[in-house]
This record gives structure tokens, sequence and C-alpha cells, in this order.
């Protein structure tokens, strides 16, 4: 444990201006206020935020963020409160030491509802002041650090592998790459505790067979660049880590002595024009690994990374990954944002985060804990890729990213309202994915409203937690809306006025907050109307299945022809078109199903469960389904589809049922007008030659 004068030197040694009377007042009231306590391993508590200011001491960290660390544990686990630490160290200190014990109070009921609320926490926590992040993540560290003295088992996992989904992608993504290493070594080891030891054992007998592997690369590397008159301050080599040795095992499922890149280098020059200089001179000596070279430099990640990397092939066909950058370059690489919020602060001005600006917007969002994760995974392990806007920005995307994915990442506006795209000049569909040095052209319309189908194909946490955004509004509207009819129909059954005060007492019977939670409800079928009935006068449901009849498939709640806006769903079964007679059965959890009347699996539905429905006037089109069976010869298939052209009619869906050596089955889904038009095509498939068959399918 560092002593009081130590830690202070450590941080003078960078910051002269450093305050030095608030760190020794911050080492004594930590010190007294956590006194005697003790940690699993036995040591004083007090060691614990004493070492976690000496990490973020080698962070080259200001005197606040220091102070910080040393008190972080203060209120969460002493008597000292936030008034202590505002009136002794001032509000700014106050703020932060508060920030990170909020991000330590996490009282959820499931591990992925606890690693949901640490991670939102995190995001706003960070959103006020990035050093509060700084602060938990050399927090994780040390604890992890100490993570095998804890003897529950269980714990030890919880921990591990709320760092490793949490806690090392958040180091990564603002720059940390050596905390993200250790935590992930940390977490691997207690997750996959025998893998861990056999990728070390294997790592310390190739170390002890080839001892002069690194030490000869380096050498070559450094007379590659000499001979090539390209300074090189440090040219320096390692192995990888286990974790990361792990993962490519996985990855391309090989054993470990199948991996031929487990060391690595990294060359530092003096400057940018000379990264490029060493690598020219390294390409020219060993061959390249071809789509292993990244130029980080021309176009840095969102964390402002910047190097350039590339792989190459020695002579004993040896993978050799080398990492060439700058001094700053460096810094920043080893400080990630620590160092960057540093030179802002210097230099009086804000510190803005883009891609954090994007996991706020996720968070506000998410409907669940697996949701917000699923988000946030998607928008931290990705690999990037670089398109350019038509004025020439740089908009960096996961591999695999859409031009939906694209629009997004510009503006929500933007993505709400894309109607398509063009690539490089050339109109593409949608789900085209993108690829590096693409120019991309967004195509907007006023008052256009995200495809539902876009969530499918989309692959950016921002896009899919967009296009979900916007399909549970149309969702949750079209249900009250439908629910709000059923309401209505109940009240008229009941024949008797009901008072405000009565649905009141119904609402608190039926343990249901409003109205609109009643609606939405009624409509998703979790509710009955007798449930309802009863509440709102006791008994009255139970006389209304007595006398509950059929109903005529003539009148009631309207839909249009794909039932979307009203909250329902059509049955897959009957598949029902505008004009059909139609019924909605409601099934708890599904809502609303609609079916024909002519649909057998309405004989299987009670009746009370019956919905009265009707096409609205301007129901639109909908998609109606045919079987045909057809003569198994060249040009049948065509006949077929002409007959549908002429008639203007889209196929949306075409499945080869079954096949013989006579004869084809096929099912097409056919947007139609309504149920003429629908019955028309029929018709006209009924008088071509090669066709069997031809009728409505339908489902028994």
């Amino acid at each position: 444990m560092l002593r009081q004068y130590e830690l202070v030197e450590k941080v003078r040694a960078y910051d002269p201006e450093a305050d030095e009377d608030l760190l020794n007042r911050a080492y004594v009231f930590s010190m007294k206020a956590h006194g005697s306590q003790l940690r699993a391993s036995g040591d004083p508590y007090f060691s614990h935020p004493i070492e976690v200011a000496g990490i973020l001491t080698d962070l080259r960290l200001d005197d606040e963020t220091i102070a910080t660390a040393i008190l972080h544990d203060t209120i969460e686990d002493t008597v000292a409160t936030p008034e202590d630490i505002s009136r002794l160290f001032g509000d700014n200190i106050a703020r932060l030491v508060d920030g990170v014990t909020k991000l330590s109070r996490i009282e959820a009921q499931s591990e992925s509802e606890r690693a949901a609320e640490n991670l939102r926490r995190f995001v706003l926590a960070m959103s006020d002041d990035i050093r509060v992040l700084i602060v938990k993540l050399a927090d994780r560290l040390h604890n992890m650090r100490t993570l095998h003295h804890l003897r529950n088992p269980e714990k030890r996992r919880r921990i591990a592998k709320e760092t490793w989904d949490i806690y090392a992608p958040l180091a990564e993504r603002i720059g940390l790459y050596g905390f993200m290493d250790e935590l992930r070594d940390l977490a691997f080891r207690e997750l996959e505790p025998e893998a861990f030891e056999g990728i070390t054992a294997r790592l310390a007998a190739l170390r002890s067979g080839n001892q002069d592997t690194i030490g000869r690369i380096e050498s070559g590397i450094r007379l590659a660049l000499a001979q090539a008159n390209v300074a090189a301050d440090d040219v320096r080599g390692r192995e990888k880590r286990p974790w990361s040795i792990f993962a490519k095992m996985k990855e391309r499922d090989i054993a470990f002595e199948q991996l031929s890149d487990v060391v690595a280098f990294r060359v530092i020059t003096p400057s940018p024009d000379d990264c490029y200089r060493a690598l020219g001179a390294l390409h020219q000596r060993w061959k390249m690994v071809p789509g292993r070279f990244k130029d980080y430099i021309s176009t840095p990640k969102a964390n402002g990374y910047r190097s350039l990397h590339t792989t190459l092939v020695d002579r004993e066909k040896l993978r050799i990954e080398v990492q060439i950058r700058d001094a700053d370059m460096h810094a920043e690489a080893e400080f990630g944002m620590a160092a960057h919020w540093a030179y802002k602060q210097k230099q009086g001005g804000d510190v803005h985060y883009p891609w954090l600006e994007d996991l706020i917007e996720i968070l506000e969002h998410a409907q669940s804990p697996e949701e917000l994760l699923e988000h946030t995974r998607m928008a931290m392990f990705t690999d990037r890729l670089f398109c350019f806007t038509p004025k020439g920005e740089l908009i960096q995307l996961p591999m695999g990213a859409t031009p939906v994915d694209f629009a997004y990442a510009v503006h929500t506006r933007l993505g709400d309202t894309c109607t398509g795209a063009r690539v490089n000049g050339k109109t593409v569909p949608l789900r085209t994915p993108l690829k590096n040095g693409d120019q991309v052209e967004i195509l907007t319309r006023a008052g256009h409203t995200p495809d539902p189908a876009w969530e499918k194909f989309v692959v950016t946490a921002k896009a899919r937690s967009a296009v979900r955004r916007h399909v549970r509004t149309r969702e949750k509207a079209g249900l009250q809306r439908t629910g709000r009819a059923l309401f209505e129909r109940i009240l008229k059954e009941l024949k008797v006025a009901i008072s405000p005060e009565a649905v009141a007492e119904a609402l608190a019977r039926l343990r249901l907050p409003d109205e609109a939670a009643l609606h939405v409800a009624l409509a998703r079928g979790t509710l009955s109307d007798a449930q309802v009935m009863d509440a709102l006068i006791p008994g009255a449901g139970a006389a209304r299945k007595r006398r509950r009849r059929r109903p005529a498939g003539k009148g009631g709640i309207l839909i249009d022809g794909h039932a979307t806006e009203a909250g329902m769903e059509l049955a897959s079964c009957c598949m029902p078109v505008p004009g059909d007679r139609i019924v909605g059965v409601r099934v708890p959890e599904r809502g609303v199903v609609v079916h024909t009347l002519a649909c057998p699996r309405l004989d299987d539905a009670a009746h009370e469960d019956w919905v009265d429905l009707a096409w609205a006037p301007d129901a639109g089109s909908g998609t109606g389904r045919i079987g045909v069976v057809v003569i198994n010869e060249p040009g049948a298939l065509a006949q077929v589809t002409a007959v549908l052209a002429q008639q203007a009619a889209n196929i949306v869906n075409l499945r080869l049922e079954d096949r013989d050596r006579a004869h084809h089955h096929y099912v097409l889904d056919i947007e139609v007008e309504d149920v003429r038009h629908l019955e028309d095509l029929v018709a006209g498939l009924r008088a071509l030659e090669a066709v069997v068959t031809a009728d409505r399918a339908r489902e028994t």
C-alpha cells in the first residue's frame, strides 16, 4: 500500500501544481473513516481506496480525481455523508464521490437486471463527468486483482461475468486498453480456469523453447527501419494476452498449436510521417497478410485511438502483428479518454463523445434489461467500417451495416424518415451491406416512419432501438384504440349508466393504474370482458357468458387491410383480406387475432373471446394466399405469374409446397385490393391449361 507521502509524490511528479493539501486531507479522512474495517483478504479496508488512487496516478490524472479515488467508498461504507465530503473537500469532489457511490448501489431481481442497471447508471454518470467511470474502472480493476480472496465461488463468478460483459467493454470504449486487457484476463481466469491454465502453460513452454523469438524479430524490425533511414524511438515485442488467444482459438475453431500469431510488436516513431515510412519499410522487408492492414491514423476509432496495424509473415511462417504510432498516439492509446479529458480541461474546452450520446439515447428507450444489454453489446463489440456522406463527412459503422444504419448514425430524424438510398450514385435496397469507402446518400420523405422489417437486417444498436421504439409506439396506440372500443362495447352491453367513480373502483379491483392500462389489457387479451364486467357490476360477467352469441361478422371495430393500426394481427391460417366477413378472437398475450368467419379454427375458440370486427371504408390492400397445382412442364409457372401481373397483383412470397413427376404445388402470398380482386385472380388461374387446381389456401 502506498504511504501518504509516496502517493503525493507520485502525483506531484507529473503535476507539480497539484493541491498537496487536498491529497493529504483526503488520505487522512479516508483512513480515519474506514477505521478498523477489513477486506476479505484480511488487509485494512483503507488499503483498497489507496491502491485505486495509485492505479489512477499511472494515468496521470488530476488531483480532484485522485482525491475522489481515495474517498470513493467513504459514503457507502462509513458514517461519512455527502454533506461531509462537500464541506471538507468542495462540491466538485462531492459530486464525483456521489457519482461513484451511486454506481455501487445496485438492487435488482436478476443477474441481467443488475448488469443492465449497472450499465444504465454508468452511462448516466459518464455523461456528467467521464472521471466517474475512470475511478469506477480502477476500483473494479483492484477488486478483480483481489477477487481470489472471496470464498463464495458463485459471487466470484458473478463479479467476473459482470466485469467481462460491462466493465472491460467500457474500458475499451474509452481507450483504456491496459485496463481492458487486465480486466479480461482476470475475468477469464475465473470464468474459464482450465482454459486459462492451459494457455498460460503453453505460453510458458513456447517461451522456454523459443527464448530468442521476440528478440530476433525486434532486431529484424530495427534493422529494416535503419536500412530505410526511418527513425524509431522504441521497438518492443510482447506475448498476447491469454484471453485474446482463447478468443482467437474459439473464433477460428483451432487448437493453440495451430495459432501462428501469439506475439505482437509495437513501433514508436517521432512523427505521423515516420509511421507511414516505417510501414513501407516493413512491407518491403516482409510479406503482408492481405486484409489485415488498418489505418486508424487517417480514420481514428470512435474513442480517438490512432495507430497503423499490419500483420507480416517472417521466414519461419510466423505471423507478426505490428502496431505503428508516434509518441502522442501511444500516450492516447495508453491513457485513452483519461488523457483526452485532461487535455481538454487544461485547454478550457468541453468534452463531447458522440458514441456516449448514442448510448444515452439507447438506454432511454430500452424496455427491458435484456434489450439494453443486447443494444449496448452491439454498440461495443463490433469491428468498424468507414463510409462517407455526399458532403464528405466520415461515418464509422460496424461491419455488415446497411444504409438504414448509416442514416441513424448521421441523425435519428434522418433514419426515421429514410425511404431509400443511393450508394456510390446507384440506388440500392435498404438491406444492402455497406463496404469500406462507400459514399451513401439517404433518400427521405416527410412523415415517413420506420418499417418494422428493418429490425431484421439493421446491425447498429441505435437503428434497432429506434425501429423497436416506433413499433412499440404504433402497437401501443393501436392497442389503446382497440381496447377503448372493446370497453365501450362492454358499457353498452351492461345497459346501465356507469359513473366515473364506478370505473375508478373497478380499476382498483383489477389493480390497474388507469383506463389506458385497462384498454391495453383488454386488447391484449390479458383481461376478459367478463372480468371487466364483474369489476364494474359484480355478477354481470357470469350472466354475460350465458347469453353470449356468435358474432355475425358484419359490424364492430373498424380495421384496415393489415390490422396493424388497430394493434391486431391477421391469422395466418385463413389470411383475411378486405371484403371478407371477419371476426376477432382474443388470445392472451397476443391480443386480437383476425379470422374469416369461414375459418375452421374458429370452432376451437370460446364465443366469449370473440370480438365483432369490420373493415374500414378505406381499409386499403391486404395479403391473400392462393394454393395452385400446376402441371410439371416448362413455362407453367410463367403462365401463373403472367396472369397475376395482368391483374396488377404483387407476389409477396412464393413457396413450393410439394412436387412429384407430374405436378408442382405452389403457395403464393399476394397483395390484393380486396376479396373480389383475390377471387378474380383465382378464376383467372383456373382458366389456364397448365393449372390443375387453384383456390384460396387455408390451414386446417
